[in-house]
């Protein structure tokens, strides 16, 4: 279900929507969401700049939520000082809204929105949502199995292979991760859209369990999920023209 949009801007990016539902979604073209996690160097100014311009090409709105909550707790969990774990996080933080800012500045393209996630900390569906996935996550084994294993993933980039996260790390993995789950479930309602495609430049483990199965925790109708990744199409130049003109998806 892969396939790869072509636009007028010189990089092209390949979609991979999750399920018939999520291809649905996306070809309605209401709104992208892309989500940027401090520390992550896939997200440079350039690549952010480029994504943008192509994905302003393909839907009416887009956005880009930022991870800002329980940064520091995963600095604590790793033995540092509270104080150096606060200061760490607020750097990296800073940093990640400066690359993105800058990103969008330099793609040209006005009304995209940036927003740290700790501005919906007192929206009452982010409020509502993140209660969902914390009660799911205490009963819910399924989805608390894919949600530990994205956690352990993560921490063993940061631990190295063989060395297991302790529990403490780990629960401070859930909680980084439960801060972000409401926009996978219900951007729609977050952001008062029609409907939304939240994208990543990889396939997550709770990717199935949110959007793939009929029981439990999972997305909303409107909400979709998209692996968003550069595209390498053989015989077409890097900065080749467009082959189609440049639209939103058919309804």
């Amino acid at each position: 279900m892969s396939e790869t949009l072509l636009s007028t801007t010189p990089t092209m990016f390949e979609a991979q929507p999750f399920s018939p539902r999520c291809q649905a979604i996306w070809r309605r073209g209401d709104h992208l969401l892309i989500g940027v996690s401090p520390g992550n160097s896939y997200f440079g100014p350039q690549r952010i700049s480029e994504l943008v311009s192509w994905s302003t090409e393909f839907f009416a709105a887009v956005d880009i939520v930022y991870a800002d909550l329980h940064v520091e707790v995963q600095y604590q969990a790793f033995d540092r000082p509270p104080e150096q774990a606060r200061r760490r996080a607020a750097k990296e933080i800073k940093a990640t809204a400066r690359r993105i800012r800058r990103g969008v500045e330099e793609s040209g393209r006005p009304g995209v929105g940036v927003h740290p996630l700790s501005s919906f900390a007192d929206d009452p569906v982010y409020q509502r949502l993140h209660r969902s996935v914390l009660d799911a996550l205490r009963t819910d084994p399924v989805l608390r199995e894919a949600a530990e294993g994205m956690a352990r993933s993560f921490l063993t980039a940061r631990l190295g292979e063989g060395l297991p996260p302790t529990e403490e790390q780990l629960a401070a993995g859930l909680r980084y991760i439960a801060a972000e789950l409401p926009f996978f479930l219900d951007t729609p309602a977050l952001l008062r859209v029609p409907s939304s495609v939240s994208c990543y430049h990889v396939q997550l483990p709770l990717t199935p369990v949110l959007f793939g199965r009929d029981a439990g925790l999972r997305a909303a109708a409107g909400q979709g999920y998209a692996v968003v990744r550069q595209a390498a199409v053989a015989g077409v130049p890097p900065h080749a023209a467009a082959a189609r003109p440049a639209a939103r998806p058919a309804a």
